[in-house]
């Protein structure tokens, strides 16, 4: 990446963390406006894309949301924005009721992100909302297991991961 491109892109990120700083997440038309606005200048850059679909996401504007998650993701995001865009797609196509869509999303990122506590929540949400509460709550133990670390929980980790794997189990009968 040449210098000038590098400043472009520089004073780009600059400008979507101002717009994304001023938000009001009860009133999001201003900052749907901005955002729009930056993408009619640069109508491909994928993290432009992303920003757009959050805005119109956090608006309520879900279906709207899900076309510019899907152009970003085709754009050629990566590292946490790719793996923040997963989660808000993932999440969106749940609400919008495409739940087989939007368990491929979350299977996809967690391959790419395994270690996400983040999108092990959202596809816990998501198995939920396909009537697969077994594999959800085992998710969600998982996650507890792994990820919190208490005294009084510690030694019941192993009898945790169990009950998971049991759980995980009545799902797939």
């Amino acid at each position: 990446m040449g210098a000038g491109r590098a400043a472009e892109e520089a004073a780009l990120e600059a400008e979507l963390d101002q717009i994304l700083a001023a938000r009001n997440r009860e009133a999001m038309e201003p900052t749907i406006r901005a955002l729009l606005d930056v993408d009619r200048r640069f109508p491909e850059n994928p993290r432009v894309l992303y920003e757009v679909g959050g805005a119109y996401d956090t608006a309520g504007e879900e279906d709207t949301a899900a076309g510019f998650y899907e152009r970003a993701l085709a754009g050629g995001l990566d590292g946490d924005v790719l793996r923040r865009c997963y989660l808000q797609y993932g999440s969106t196509l749940r609400i919008l009721g495409r739940v087989e869509e939007s368990l491929a999303v979350f299977a996809r990122a967690r391959r790419e992100y395994p270690d996400s506590v983040a999108l092990g929540v959202f596809e816990a949400l998501t198995l939920h909302a396909g009537g697969r509460a077994d594999s959800a709550l085992a998710g969600m133990l998982e996650l507890l297991a792994d990820n919190v670390s208490a005294a009084e929980l510690n030694r019941y980790k192993p009898a945790i991961r169990g009950n998971a794997g049991y759980l995980r189990s009545l799902d797939s009968e």
